[in-house]
């Protein structure tokens, strides 16, 4: 039997302030999502002005760089390069198919993702790498 590190309550505590310093700090509204390898969502924060779509969208692409085991960004190069057959895939791998989504890889082990939407997309991988940078 094989073991691997997983997310716990702190460290996702420890990823959301991360990210909400980084979001913070640019003065971008912005909603974080913090997801487990099989996609199942442990946090979500929406700051104040926000768009409310922000918040469906976070979810999604967190969820699609865990399940995926790469950043969301990588499926919307795929599309926008003509591989668009691949908005065929089934659900979850078609939602949250934009960059921003970004995984959580430990000894080599995705452990989940960090989704965020809010601001550009670049912005918005930005805050997710900056809130798992805070792992060490």
């Amino acid at each position: 039997m094989q073991s691997k590190p997983y997310l716990s309550l702190a460290d996702v505590k420890k990823i959301a302030a991360a990210a909400e310093a980084e979001a913070v700090a640019n003065n971008w509204a912005v909603v974080i999502a913090i997801v487990d390898d099989g996609g199942h969502l442990l946090w979500l924060q929406r700051q104040d002005g926000a768009a409310a779509l922000s918040a469906h969208i976070a979810p999604a692409k967190a969820r699609v760089s865990a399940l995926g085991r790469r950043e969301s960004k990588i499926y919307e190069d795929m599309i926008n390069n003509g591989r668009t057959s691949f908005l065929s895939a089934p659900a979850p791998q078609t939602d949250g198919m934009l960059e921003g989504g970004v995984p959580i890889v430990v000894d080599g082990h995705v452990i989940g993702a960090v989704g965020v939407s809010g601001v550009k997309s670049a912005e918005d991988a930005q805050i997710a790498k900056a809130g798992i940078a805070a792992l060490g």
